[in-house]
C-alpha cells in the first residue's frame, strides 16, 4: 500500500467564537507545495471565505481531471499516440444524492486534446478515455457520476 499525505493548518483570527472567523488556511503537501485553502463564497460568504483560495469542491474536481489526464497520456503514449496538449474545463455539480445528504453529485470533465501527427479516430478516442476513467484512482475513490464529453 502507498500512503499519500496533505498537511492542512488553521488558525483562528480571533473571531472563532462568534462564528464569523476565517475559514482561510494552508494546504501543505510533501514536495514542498503550498496551496491556499478556504470554505467555497458559496457555501460560507465572504469576508469569512477566500474566494481567490482553492476550495474543497474545487480541489475534488480537478483531482479527478487530473488523474483523467494522468492515465490519458499515459494510455496515448503506449497507443503510439503523440500528444501535444491537453487542457480540460472540469464542472463538478453540487445537489442532493440519493440519500437526500448534499455532495458533489456530478463531475464533468471536457478534455480538448491537441495530437502531433496522428489524430485517433472517435472510436479510438472514446475508449482511451473510457480506460483512462477506468484506471483513475480518484474516479475509483468517488461515488458522484464522472461524465467525460469531447
Amino acid at each position: 500500500m502507498i500512503e499519500h499525505e496533505a498537511v492542512i493548518e488553521w488558525r483562528s483570527d480571533g473571531r472563532f467564537a462568534e462564528g464569523s472567523y476565517s475559514r482561510g488556511h494552508v494546504w501543505k503537501f510533501d514536495g514542498g507545495a503550498e496551496v491556499r485553502g478556504s470554505s467555497s463564497p458559496h457555501v460560507v460568504p465572504e469576508p469569512m471565505s477566500d474566494p481567490a483560495a482553492v476550495d474543497p469542491e474545487e480541489a475534488l474536481i480537478a483531482s479527478v481531471s487530473s488523474c483523467h489526464m494522468l492515465w490519458f497520456l499515459s494510455l496515448a503514449r503506449d497507443a503510439g499516440l503523440d500528444v501535444s496538449s491537453y487542457g480540460d474545463r472540469a464542472v463538478g455539480l453540487m445537489g442532493r444524492g440519493v440519500d437526500g445528504r448534499i455532495a458533489i453529485i456530478r463531475i464533468t470533465l471536457r478534455p480538448a486534446i491537441d495530437f502531433a501527427g496522428r489524430r485517433p479516430g472517435p472510436e479510438e478516442l472514446a475508449a482511451l478515455h473510457r480506460e483512462a476513467h477506468e484506471k483513475c484512482f480518484i474516479a475509483n475513490s468517488i461515488r458522484s457520476e464522472i461524465v467525460v464529453e469531447g
